[in-house]
């Protein structure tokens, strides 16, 4: 089950890292663990599509913020990091700035009213803007308005592009996260539930907005398995590796969840449908292949951690 990310533009460097192979990072072992989210984009920034990966991080002594932001002139990737310090009110709202390529680039945020749901990253009375050329190159949370007006910036012609959303999520039975499937509509609720241990047989629940759309029974056959649901009258995969839950050692054991858009044949035609076959010329500004797809490019991966 691994998925390619195409590059956003011809401009991005083929020396970039691509970003599914970023998935093997941030490895948690047991004196690192702690509560990740990890999205990347792609964002039109000093001439160039380049890759953006925002990180959210946080246990019982920190909460951090890290912004990297990929070179497109050597093998490099400049990261700007945002120390949040929970105990420190004056650190929920700042500026900072970095280089990138000889450019410039400013990082504000606010999260001194941020509201969470268990998870590292806010999800909602916050914004994060990243601005380049007195540009808004990537806004994130729902204070739009106070972060223009904070950064006297205008918004960026071309919106950044989320690829993927990587969370790590450590509990005894239950996980929960959230992502948007659709980058136009809300956020979904999304909650794995499972029952492991004692003398009954073992189950999986995957439940998205409240309601359960895969109930897996005699979890010790199909702890590797896909079904597509519908969210939404929207058809979404579901792909799940639980194997560690159920056959190794006691401790940090994590199962893998894939939400992928689209049905399962969608990645074929999207393939056949973007062999070159715009009209756009190379070297505009604002080149992309990926905005002639009509399919959804975003993945989710939840990686559950059990503690028993």
């Amino acid at each position: 089950m691994a998925y390619h990310v195409p590059a956003r533009s011809q401009s991005v460097s083929s020396s970039q890292q691509p970003l599914a192979q970023r998935l093997k990072d941030d490895p948690v072992t047991h004196k690192t663990a702690q509560s990740t989210v990890t999205c990347a984009y792609q964002a039109h920034i000093a001439g160039f599509w380049r890759n953006v990966l925002v990180l959210w991080s946080k246990n019982l002594m920190n909460h951090n913020l890290t912004i990297s932001v990929d070179s497109v002139e050597h093998d490099r990737v400049f990261t700007c990091k945002v120390d949040l310090k929970p105990w420190h009110f004056w650190a929920k709202k700042g500026y900072k700035t970095f280089e990138v390529d000889g450019n410039q680039l400013e990082v504000y945020w606010d999260i001194r009213s941020a509201k969470f749901s268990g998870s590292p990253e806010p999800c909602s009375d916050f914004y994060v803007a990243l601005v380049s050329e007195e540009e808004v190159v990537l806004l994130l949370g729902d204070y739009k308005k106070k972060a223009y007006k904070r950064t006297k910036s205008r918004p960026a012609l071309v919106d950044a592009l989320m690829f993927y959303k990587k969370e790590h999520v450590f509990g005894k039975k239950s996980f929960s996260t959230r992502a948007r499937f659709d980058q136009r509509k809300h956020d979904h609720d999304i909650v794995v539930e499972s029952s492991t241990l004692g003398s009954r047989e073992p189950e999986m629940w995957i439940s998205i907005d409240g309601i359960v759309l895969i109930h897996i029974r005699n979890l010790q056959w199909k702890f590797r398995g896909n079904q597509t649901v519908q969210v939404n009258k929207q058809p979404v995969q579901v792909f799940w590796d639980v194997h560690a839950w159920l056959f190794s050692d006691p401790g940090f054991n994590h199962g893998l969840f894939i939400f992928k858009p689209g049905a399962l044949d969608d990645g074929d035609k999207e393939d056949n449908s973007r062999s070159d076959d715009s009209d756009c010329s190379a070297n505009s500004r604002y080149y992309s292949t990926v905005s002639y797809s009509k399919a959804s490019q975003f993945c989710l991966f939840l990686y559950a951690w059990k503690i028993e």
